[in-house]
């Protein structure tokens, strides 16, 4: 049975009401061109503190954006009150494309990759060369997460009053990795610092390590105006208590670059990580894998690069040094 006529006008037609009283879902998005540009400093318990100008200000994820999520070094949209004043709070309805993606998993059977960082173009490894002792393991699968990311890695030693650092650099010499050794003195009189800062500058550097190598007391060092709680090493266990909980980013004076400290670790899984985009981080080695048989480990009979170091296209230890980082994923973090 019709219930118009058979050309009913839009008064003819009956409308019924929503029954929660809202309005109508729509697919239509609205597109925010009035939107501002901030930085994301730090996530706690889905409130994101955001650098908007000179202001911070506490925002949430817009439902819009479903799961994709914000970390800290994200470039963002936000809408809203973006006055920064207490009690207030913004809508994040964008999350900027991203330069780099740091990404760790907790093992390497652990398929949900974690987001450590965004946008940061340095990678710090910090570690202690004693007390607690040094994890080369946990030093290597940092160097491939950098340069899987596209971040340059710098290594930064610290307590070299307790040991000597010249074993461990002997290590990764071959990578031709900057590092800078650090005492106690030096962090207390502002030397050691500075000579960090010299190789932060004009960059955006995540540091990790984890507990109890002296990370957040380095960082309060270069932003003395920002400290943050630090921690010691526990004498029976060796560990060091986790004192920083979540990642903070932070300006150096000046304005020359900025710090992101992240929480210690003590496992940093690499199931995310193709192997075969390691090679690119040896540019000496990689033409010669042009002659390699397809999905080669490179660490295999058949594989081409023994013949291209053979003919002296590259040094031995640079090999021996690819292959020590490839086969990380199998050895523990701990040997």
């Amino acid at each position: 049975m019709r219930r118009y006529g058979k050309n009913p006008d839009e008064d003819d037609v009956r409308v019924r009401p929503n029954r929660k009283g809202n309005r109508p879902r729509t697919n239509i998005r609205p597109k925010h061109e009035d939107a501002r540009e901030g930085l994301v400093l730090t996530v706690d318990r889905g409130r994101l503190t955001c650098l908007i100008d000179d202001r911070k200000v506490t925002a949430m994820k817009a439902r819009e954006l479903g799961r994709k999520s914000a970390v800290v070094g994200d470039r963002v949209a936000v809408v809203g009150d973006l006055s920064g004043d207490k009690d207030t709070l913004a809508r994040i309805v964008r999350v900027e494309p991203r330069s780099s993606t740091l990404r760790r998993t907790a093992d390497d059977d652990d398929p949900y990759e974690r987001v450590v960082v965004a946008n940061a173009d340095q990678l710090a490894i910090v570690t202690a060369l004693a007390d607690p002792e040094p994890r080369p393991r946990l030093i290597d699968r940092c160097l491939v997460a950098a340069y899987d990311a596209g971040l340059e890695p710098l290594l930064v030693l610290t307590k070299s009053d307790l040991a000597a650092p010249d074993t461990l650099l002997e290590s990764y010499g071959t990578l031709g990795v900057p590092y800078v050794v650090t005492n106690r003195e030096e962090l207390a009189d502002g030397s050691a610092a500075e000579r960090v800062r010299e190789k932060l500058t004009g960059r955006m550097t995540a540091f990790v390590g984890h507990s109890g190598v002296g990370k957040t007391t380095l960082v309060n060092a270069l932003v003395p105006e920002r400290r943050r709680a630090t921690g010691h090493v526990n004498a029976v266990t060796g560990r060091g208590r986790h004192t920083t909980t979540s990642a903070l980013a932070l300006p150096l004076p000046g304005d020359t670059g900025w710090v992101i400290d992240t929480p210690g670790v003590r496992s940093f899984g690499l199931a995310h990580i193709d192997p075969s985009r390691v090679i690119h981080a040896f540019p000496d080695l990689e033409p010669g894998t042009e002659e390699c048989p397809r999905a080669c480990s490179h660490d295999e009979p058949d594989c081409a690069l023994e013949a291209w170091v053979a003919g002296g296209h590259a040094d031995p230890a640079r090999l021996y040094s690819l292959r020590r980082l490839l086969s990380t994923r199998e050895r523990r973090e701990g040997d």
